[in-house]
């Protein structure tokens, strides 16, 4: 059967080299993953404290500089060893954004790594167990991103971000999509620009092959390179779905239903899955 295999691999050397491209991706994408933990570490250490000589807001400034060149640079490295192609429409609108909330769906680990590496201040929500994460609890304290753990502190400290001047990342749905499934949104998303006022910017995520999603580990990679693709779309404003003067557990709950429509048919109409 062994013999059988390899005058298999011989006359088709299109077998073998598939195979030995899976197997450098898969080595490639364990060491990104390894590089990226590495690379959490040796800021949260050896650069982050540098950052203390400059009064608060400056040092998340700062901190968020870092990180947004950290994460571009990460990218940058899949890319070049093969693991992913990076495609981004209407960059640009991320790039200039402030006082904005950024709302994207949300199909793979790396999402909010793809955002920041676009956005050189952007904020964003992030798990509480990240604070607590020995890799990149440091990163997280230093930018001055937003806990998770306190739901009602949680959209007040979101809109106090905004209100700052800052572009806030937030996934409506929570965590990841799962594969196959509708679009479900929690109202964090929809209280929060209620709260704040100001205008959202939605941005379509869509990963092919589908990789790095919620029940994948990293090594369980697809078959070939995945590509990314971000598009950001035309701002959009609550009132144009909802009434102020409208109490405000309502609002929510329409603005929230608007919000999940839209993106569903606007994922539907720029034909990702």
């Amino acid at each position: 059967m062994g013999y059988s295999r390899r005058v298999l691999d011989l006359e088709h050397p299109g077998v073998m080299t598939s195979s030995l491209n899976y197997y450098w991706r898969l080595a490639a994408t364990g060491g990104c993953f390894a590089a990226f933990g590495i690379g959490g570490l040796a800021l949260s250490v050896l650069v982050f404290p540098l950052l203390l000589v400059f009064p608060g807001p400056a040092r998340t400034r700062h901190a968020r500089l870092l990180i947004h060149k950290s994460f571009a640079a990460f990218l940058g490295l899949m890319e070049f060893v093969g693991i992913m192609r990076l495609e981004v429409i209407g960059g640009n609108r991320l790039r200039a954004c402030r006082n904005t909330l950024v709302l994207a769906n949300h199909p793979t680990l790396i999402d909010v790594v793809a955002l920041i590496s676009l956005m050189p201040q952007a904020s964003c929500v992030v798990k509480q167990a990240l604070w607590q994460n020995p890799f990149l609890g440091g990163v997280v304290r230093a930018a001055s991103y937003v806990s998770n753990s306190d739901p009602e502190q949680l959209i007040h400290d979101c809109a106090h971000d905004l209100a700052a001047g800052q572009p806030m990342i937030i996934f409506p749905e929570g965590t990841r999509s799962q594969p196959g499934r509708p679009l479900h949104f929690l109202r964090g998303a929809a209280y929060i620009a209620l709260k704040s006022g100001l205008p959202m910017l939605p941005v379509l995520i869509d990963c092919q092959p589908s990789t790095l999603t919620k029940r994948e580990r990293w090594y369980q990679i697809p078959h070939r390179r995945f590509h990314l693709r971000i598009q950001v779309l035309a701002p959009i404003h609550a009132d144009a779905w909802v009434d102020a003067h409208e109490p405000q557990s309502l609002a929510g709950r329409k603005l929230t239903h608007a919000l999940e429509t839209h993106f569903t048919q606007e994922l539907e109409r720029h034909g990702r899955s």
